[in-house]
């Protein structure tokens, strides 16, 4: 079977049902027919048997009934009866409808005796099988045996030999053996057999063609919802199943476009609250830029004026250019949000050596991680790594990692790692740090999530910074992955295609690090 129809039978409920059906069907046609054949055969080689049996035992009895007159008859008086019997007894010639006689000695002979054994048509007396011929030494009554007759002439026929023991006067013991042509009989058997054959494909074409109508009633309508149904993943919400009778499909058919309705309404519903809300925070994000820079001029303005101030209004400016300072990233980030939601984010690729993108990160970010206590190690391939990608979105996901890895590090290392293949580029960022449940890494790319919401006020951060890395991520055609342990630290692993628009081929850095079951164990 090829590749195709495998293909199809393994995906086509309507060729799986009529396949399984023809093939079972086929084999309850060869049992019956094999059994009504068995029949046929045993019943006409019965009728067969019987009447060469009949004829056979009346054969003998004139045969014995005749030698009995012989008495001291002379050695030619026997021999011409003998002739007389071997004629009348066979057919006048060789036919597919005749008859043969056998007359083979029992016993061996002495000196002096004529051995009258004599075959009709010049039949070959091999053809009695040993294994009769000791039964009807053995017995009194009729034996028989299956046979092949063979002829001088090379003939052979299929035939059935039907064999008795006789006396002959001052001769000795004789077996006279009738032998009957099954030509016929097998010509029949044929015709049964061609018939068998004939009305079994024609019934095996009906079940098909039957099974291939009844599953096409069924299959169509699920066909039909499974048509609809991508056409919902397509966005195409109109289509509905026909409904064309009262049957249970058709009570199928009305559940699934009553549950099609509902999931339109719903989506629709679910697409203008998400258009009002992406709209919102656009609308919102731009209204703000404007009193915003106002209020960092002024700011400014009072931050560069503070050592003028009492200690306690100092410290308060302070406190508000750090404030405005977040207040501007959050504005970012919800400008870059609604970008991805409004799917206008476009990549603006060049290349550029990510080995060196990721020191200058590493560099700018190291004045924070002294204050936390965070030595950071990055083992570096120790040659440029060409990349072609957005220099900005990838250096922001980077720096996110990084800056994430050493605020929740609890001064302990951060390890920085760089790995490539011939297409792919992977970075992984592990700390050994406070770590997140296991169930968290799933949800850690979330907007605005936070494992812990009482940490989340002193950490800092907008909560948009590991949602928007992942987006960059993916506009790359590339994943960012996460994994992490409590008190075991976290690992986030950024793998990127080599070159714009193509795919990643493998994941290069294992999510769970090493390290972790070294320690576990």
């Amino acid at each position: 079977m090829s590749s195709t129809r495998r293909t199809r039978l393994r995906n086509s409920l309507a060729v799986k049902v009529i396949f399984s059906t023809v093939v079972l069907s086929l084999v309850l046609f060869g049992i019956v027919g094999s059994a009504l054949y068995n029949k046929f055969s045993d019943g006409i080689l019965n009728v067969k048997l019987d009447s060469s049996i009949a004829e056979t035992r009346s054969a003998v009895f004139n045969a014995q009934y005749r030698f009995s007159f012989v008495g001291n008859s002379k050695q030619a008086v026997i021999g011409s009866i003998v002739k007389d019997i071997v004629a009348n007894s066979a057919t006048i010639s060789a036919t597919v409808n005749g008859r043969e006689i056998a007359l083979l000695r029992s016993d061996a002979l002495t000196s002096g005796e004529v051995d009258y054994q004599s075959t009709s048509n010049l039949v070959n007396p091999s053809v009695i099988p040993e294994e009769l011929r000791k039964r009807v030494r053995k017995n009194l009554g009729t034996e028989w045996a299956l046979t092949t007759i063979t002829y001088a002439s090379g003939n052979r026929l299929p035939g059935l030999a039907v064999g008795q023991a006789i006396t002959i006067p001052t001769v000795g013991r004789y077996e006279m053996y009738l032998i009957f042509s099954l030509v016929n009989q097998n010509a029949t058997l044929d015709l049964v057999r061609t018939y068998l054959l004939i009305a079994g494909i024609f019934l095996l074409f009906l079940i098909g063609l039957i099974t291939w109508l009844v599953v096409r009633q069924v299959v169509k309508p699920v066909q039909d919802a499974a048509r609809i149904a991508e056409k919902f993943t397509t966005g195409d919400f109109g289509q509905r199943m026909p409904i064309k009778s009262n049957d249970e499909i058709a009570s199928l058919g009305t559940s699934f476009n009553d549950m099609a309705s509902s999931l339109q309404t719903q989506i629709l519903r679910l697409e203008n609250l998400s258009l009002v809300q992406q709209r919102f925070v656009s609308d919102v994000s731009h209204e703000l830029r404007t009193p915003l820079t106002t209020l960092r001029m002024a700011s400014d303005v009072v931050h560069s004026a503070r050592n003028n101030f009492d200690p306690s209004v100092a410290r308060s400016a302070e406190l508000l250019a750090a404030q405005i300072d977040r207040f501007d990233r959050l504005l970012e980030d919800l400008l870059e949000v609604s970008r991805f939601d409004a799917e206008v984010a476009v990549l603006e690729c060049v290349k550029f050596d990510i080995s060196e993108l990721i020191e200058r990160c590493i560099a700018d970010l190291s004045l924070v991680a002294k204050e936390r206590g965070a030595e950071i190690d990055f083992s570096s391939t120790g040659y440029a790594v060409m990349i072609e990608a957005d220099s900005r979105r990838v250096e922001r996901i980077l720096r996110n990692l990084i800056n994430n890895a050493i605020e929740y590090s609890d001064s302990k290392p951060v390890q920085v790692k760089i790995v490539e293949s011939q297409g792919t580029i992977a970075v992984g960022v592990r700390d050994h740090g406070i770590g997140l449940e296991a169930e968290a890494a799933f949800r850690v790319f979330d907007r605005f999530w936070r494992a812990d919401p009482s940490r989340a006020r002193v950490r800092g951060g907008t909560g948009l910074g590991l949602s928007i890395a992942l987006e960059d991520a993916r506009l790359h055609n590339g994943e960012l992955e996460a994994w992490g342990r409590p008190g075991k630290g976290a690992h986030f692993v950024l793998t990127l295609p080599k070159e714009a628009g193509q795919q990643i081929e493998s994941r290069l850095i294992r999510l769970e690090p090493l390290d972790y079951y070294s320690t576990e164990s």
